[in-house]
């Protein structure tokens, strides 16, 4: 196989940093094992941020979710260790991450970790007629 799962994150430069814009991304194919009983925990993470320098490469953060497949991992833990990761390679103005876990014994877990860069403000949102 050419490719490996990865810890590494890489960035690209931020081709419009004087504009606040809203990236979105959604990785339907999250998988980590349940600390408790070794079984795969299945998950699709929704990205959504505003760059200030730096953005993710794709290839990249793919490479970074697969790394997880085989890590034990409580939902709410590895959601905001991803949260970590992503902002410590891009220090955006903004992140989101949802992570919306499929149904386990009966119940399903969604999990939502925010960054905000300290000073940045949420741009006001324009209503057109």
């Amino acid at each position: 196989m050419t490719t490996q799962p990865s810890k590494s994150l890489e960035t690209f430069e931020n081709p419009m940093p004087e504009r606040d814009y809203t990236i979105r991304i959604e990785v339907p194919e999250f998988t980590c094992l349940c600390p408790k009983t070794g079984q795969p925990d299945f998950a699709t993470l929704n990205i959504e941020y505003v760059a200030d320098k730096l953005c993710v490469e794709l290839k990249s953060l793919k490479l970074y979710v697969w790394a997880f497949r085989e890590e034990g991992a409580f939902h709410e833990a590895v959601t905001n260790a991803i949260l970590d990761d992503l902002v410590k390679a891009t220090d955006p103005r903004f992140m989101r991450l949802t992570a919306e876990f499929n149904v386990r014994g009966g119940i399903y877990t969604t999990v939502v970790a925010e960054h905000r860069q300290p000073g940045w403000q949420v741009p006001e949102v324009v209503q057109l007629p």
